[in-house]
């Protein structure tokens, strides 16, 4: 008789193990408020939203740039980077904010308070107020009441990252019990440099950003003090002329290389270091259509926030219960050929029991029936079999 092999045995009695087991989960690093990608097994933090985490592949890929174009008003761009900054207060992550227009503290001070939502309560709720046998429930047409209900919320079924309430502000001792470096634009020295090829605004924060992670051992160079840690950027209105850009400014600007040159620059020193950023540009007033189009293509994942403040679409009826328009521009291809791609792309967001939501857009049906009486009378009427004599065919 052989003799059994020792692998297949020894594999088999420690654990009721396989030798086909992944040995690649020992090296994931464990950092708070990160979980690793079904998809690829990139690290992952939240990004504060949960319905964008799904939007865009289960959430921010530790090394990558998130772009975020800012609505016209800048107040929903401005909102979802206090949730970015909010994710990392609670999960103990480090801050670094950069802004040059408002200080970096007044936007700190703005940051939602974390809440405890039941979202099993909020299911429950839901369910039964769309009970058929409830009375208080709203009586719809009989040739709908057989179809299946349209699931307008994006959520995940592993609850990832943490819920705020943008009616409140965080406390102060919470805030302050994080570790936050600053750059505002307006208190800088310049640097004046002849051999570098981006304006001084740009050329001083892309080297305090390389100072933080160098000094705090993002890039591993030297050995945090702490367990390991994330650095999270926060880059507000860049391309501004607050920041000496004048990209916003004309169609063919002096320095159009600037700010994709940065980003170019920041991409490098992010995929070298634990470190997320979530960067927000006024592309609306960016004149030039192919540097915005270059932005884009320089940055891992990128959005844009079309607000319906101050439009026709804020009157309109047909979007009455949105805020706005979320475009999804791109998602990131990391360690894979292709990328995660969202179920719909008509998304839409709003303020929802003081939350931002992003929700799958959904027109309510036209339910006027002179509209209806009347579009099947033409169309009845323009077809040669049917035609009254009213109606005339135009080749």
């Amino acid at each position: 008789m052989a003799a059994p092999v020792r692998g297949m045995a020894g594999s088999t009695s420690i654990g009721n193990t396989t030798s086909f087991q992944k040995k690649t989960r020992s090296k994931l690093v464990s950092i708070p408020g990160t979980r690793p990608s079904v998809q690829n097994g990139q690290l992952l933090i939240s990004s504060g939203v949960s319905s964008l985490d799904y939007v865009i592949g289960g959430g921010l890929a530790v090394g990558t740039l998130l772009l975020v174009e800012e609505d016209h008003y800048d107040s929903y761009s401005r909102m979802l980077l206090k949730y970015f900054l909010a994710e990392g207060v609670v999960c103990g992550h480090e801050l670094f904010l950069a802004s040059a227009r408002d200080h970096p503290d007044e936007i700190m001070q703005g940051l939602p308070s974390p809440i405890v939502d039941d979202v099993a309560g909020m299911n429950e709720g839901q369910s039964q107020s769309c009970d058929p046998q409830n009375p208080d429930t709203m009586t719809i047409a009989w040739r709908y009441q057989n179809q299946p209900k349209i699931q307008t919320a994006l959520a995940s079924s592993v609850r990832f990252g943490h819920y705020y309430d943008v009616s409140k502000t965080m406390e102060p001792e919470l805030r302050q019990a994080a570790k936050c470096h600053s750059f505002y634009q307006l208190q800088e020295t310049p640097v004046t440099t002849s051999s570098s090829p981006l304006p001084a605004p740009y050329h001083a924060l892309l080297k305090s950003i390389q100072t933080v992670i160098r000094k705090e051992g993002f890039d591993g160079s030297t050995p945090q003090s702490k367990v390991r840690n994330v650095l999270r950027l926060g880059l507000h209105s860049l391309g501004s002329v607050l920041w000496g850009d004048d990209v916003c400014c004309k169609d063919n600007p002096a320095h159009c290389h600037a700010l994709t040159t940065f980003l170019y620059a920041l991409r490098g020193l992010l995929r070298t270091s634990l470190s997320v950023a979530m960067v927000t540009v006024p592309s609306h007033l960016i004149q030039n259509r192919a540097v915005m189009g270059r932005i884009i293509r320089l940055s891992d994942t990128a959005i844009a926030l079309e607000s319906f403040r101050g439009s026709e679409k804020e009157t309109n009826s047909l979007y009455k219960d949105y805020h706005g328009l979320l475009h999804v521009r791109q998602l990131p291809r990391l360690n894979c050929l292709s990328c995660e791609v969202p179920d719909t792309k008509d998304l839409a967001f709003k303020l929802k029991r003081k939350q931002f939501t992003i929700e799958r857009l959904h027109l309510p049906p036209d339910l006027s029936e002179t509209v209806s009486r009347v579009s099947k009378t033409e169309l009845a009427a323009g077809c040669g079999s049917t035609a009254t004599g009213n109606k005339h065919l135009d080749f």
